[in-house]
Parts: structure tokens; C-alpha cells; sequence
């Protein structure tokens, strides 16, 4: 199991974020070993939200020779023609290290605000994951909702995906239902799970279930690449403070119940955040990508030297 990071764009209790911050955070994952650096996307959430794109490309020159990931990005609602421009210029500037998590998203908010039905969601998201590759292809696209017949988005993105095609490798975020399995083995070249929304045995079951979809379709599970996106992390040997960040901070903010969060979340001892990551690995997870909870540098230092190698004993 390999780890990545969400850059914290979050103000979780009213502190706001600034570059020295964000660039602080990615030189240590750097330092640290963490293959990827995440950025999330939202634009209106319950606590303030710095923008993911821009924060991800803020702090490319600190980044080394991390894959960057958006986690996802919300083609749909910023819509994709303009996600296509910023996406494909992160990754030319970057040297071709992006991979584009995608995602319906789970706001009706940030689709009121950008003046499209929420319902509508996944099958725009289905025109738009299209769209995006013909933007960046230089192709023609004519679809239910989107086209690039007639449009080139130059310059182009560096990176290529596989099977070889222009642009970046494009994953669907999905939090494991069957019509959501469905697009990524349809459209995807890779499938993103949610930390705080699922379990290793929701995991294993979607992911062995995905496998299942990908053999219909031609494609081979082996080759399919998985992650587990915002899995919110806070290592403590203080039982007090770790329950503090569950009701305190995660609870109110993700609209979760605290003990469904204490139960999934690696948030406690370096032992208990062990046990929890373990089952995910042996469910079949690939990647983790971490969210620290507060003094974020700190855990990020604390996970790599206390958690990580008691996982790499026991996986």
C-alpha cells in the first residue's frame, strides 16, 4: 500500500490558509516519502474551502517528483471545458504528473450555485469525462450536453494515459454504489473510494464487484488501479484529544455520526490507526490518500515514522 496527501484546504477551525502553509505542507510530504499530493474540490462547503486547482498548482515547485491528483475535480459544475484548461495546464507545467480524479460530487449546493440541476449530475459527468479527452486530444466531441467540435485547447497536457491516448489519466470517484461502479468500469481508468464513506468490507465488496464489471467490458482487474481518497487522519496516544477531533471537528463538519467515524477513520494510537489501515489493505486497497487533522506537518512526520512501518510488518 503506497500513501499520498490531501493539501489541507480546509479551515477547520477558523485559520486561514496561506502559501507558506501550503508550500510547508507539500516539502514535507516530499521529504517524507508520499507518493501523491491531492487537492479536492469544492466551492461552497461548510467550512471555508480554498480552491483545489489553484492551490495545486500554487505549490508545483515544491512538489519533487510526487504525482498530483485532483480528488476530485468537479468538471460538471466548473464545467469542462474550463476544467480542461486548467487541468491540462497543471499538467504540462508539472511535466506530465497529474492524474484527474473526476467526480459527480456530492453538493446540491455547489450545483444550485453554478445553475445546473443536481439530478442531472452523473450523466453530465458521463459528457463530460468525454469531452475532456477530446479537448485534450485535439478530437471532435458532440455529446447530450458538451462539445469540442471546432474548439483546440492548446497547449495540449503532456502526460498520456494507458492504453496510450492524449491527456492524463482520468479516474472516477465513486463511493461504491452499483450504478456508480458502473461509469468507472465504463469510462474510467481508475476508481477513487471515499474514506469516511466506506468500510474494508464495503471496500472489498465494491471493489471485487468492479472487477466483476471490468471483466464484462473487456478490461482486466489486474491493471485497474483503486485509492481511497480523504481519509482523515489524526495520530494521539491522548484518547481525550482524539475524541476531541472526532466531535469537535470531523462530526460537525462531515454531517457524520461520531462512532461511524471513530469505527472507519485512522484517528487514535499509532496501533489502532494500524489495525484500520491493515484491513483496508488486505481488502485490496492500493493507496491511501491522508487528510491530517490539524498541526498537519506534525502528522504527517508522526504517520511516516509511527504508522507506516508497523503497516509494511503486517501487509
Amino acid at each position: 500500500m503506497e500513501f499520498g496527501v490531501h493539501l489541507p484546504l480546509i479551515s477547520l477551525q477558523g485559520e486561514q490558509r496561506t502559501l507558506a502553509d501550503l508550500t510547508a505542507f507539500t516539502s514535507a510530504a516530499t521529504s517524507l516519502g508520499y507518493t501523491t499530493l491531492c487537492a479536492n474540490d469544492h466551492l461552497v462547503f461548510a467550512r471555508p474551502w480554498l480552491d483545489g486547482p489553484t492551490a495545486l498548482a500554487a505549490v508545483l515547485e515544491h512538489s519533487g517528483s510526487m504525482q498530483l491528483m485532483t480528488t476530485v475535480a468537479l468538471p460538471v459544475v466548473r464545467g469542462p471545458a474550463a476544467t480542461a484548461k486548467t487541468l491540462g495546464a497543471i499538467d504540462l507545467l508539472s511535466g506530465g504528473r497529474l492524474t484527474v480524479g473526476v467526480g459527480p460530487g456530492s453538493s446540491a449546493r455547489d450545483y444550485e450555485l453554478a445553475g445546473v440541476a443536481f439530478e442531472e449530475r452523473w450523466k453530465r459527468l458521463d459528457d463530460a469525462v468525454e469531452v475532456l479527452r477530446a479537448f485534450w486530444g485535439g478530437e471532435d466531441h458532440d455529446g447530450p450536453y458538451y462539445r469540442a467540435t471546432g474548439f483546440r485547447l492548446e497547449p495540449l497536457p503532456r502526460r498520456e494515459s494507458v492504453p496510450a491516448r492524449a491527456g492524463p489519466p482520468i479516474w472516477i470517484g465513486s463511493w461504491g454504489s452499483p450504478a456508480g461502479l458502473r461509469h468507472v468500469a465504463r469510462l474510467a481508468d481508475g476508481w477513487l473510494a471515499s474514506g469516511y464513506n466506506t468500510t474494508p468490507e464495503a471496500f472489498g465488496k465494491a471493489w471485487a464487484d468492479l472487477g466483476e464489471l471490468l471483466l464484462q467490458r473487456g478490461r482486466d482487474p489486474a491493471s485497474f488501479p483503486n485509492a481511497i481518497a480523504t481519509m482523515w487522519t489524526y495520530v494521539t496516544e491522548d484518547a481525550v484529544e482524539a475524541d476531541r477531533v472526532l466531535r469537535e471537528v470531523l462530526a460537525p463538519m462531515l454531517n457524520r455520526p461520531v462512532e461511524e467515524l471513530r469505527a472507519k477513520l485512522p484517528v487514535g494510537t499509532p496501533e489502532e490507526c494500524v489495525a484500520k489501515l491493515a484491513a483496508y489493505a488486505r481488502a485490496g486497497a492500493q493507496q491511501v490518500f491522508l487528510w491530517p487533522v490539524q498541526d498537519e506537518v506534525e502528522q504527517l512526520r508522526r504517520f511516516r515514522t509511527e504508522v507506516w512501518p508497523q503497516l509494511l510488518e503486517v501487509t
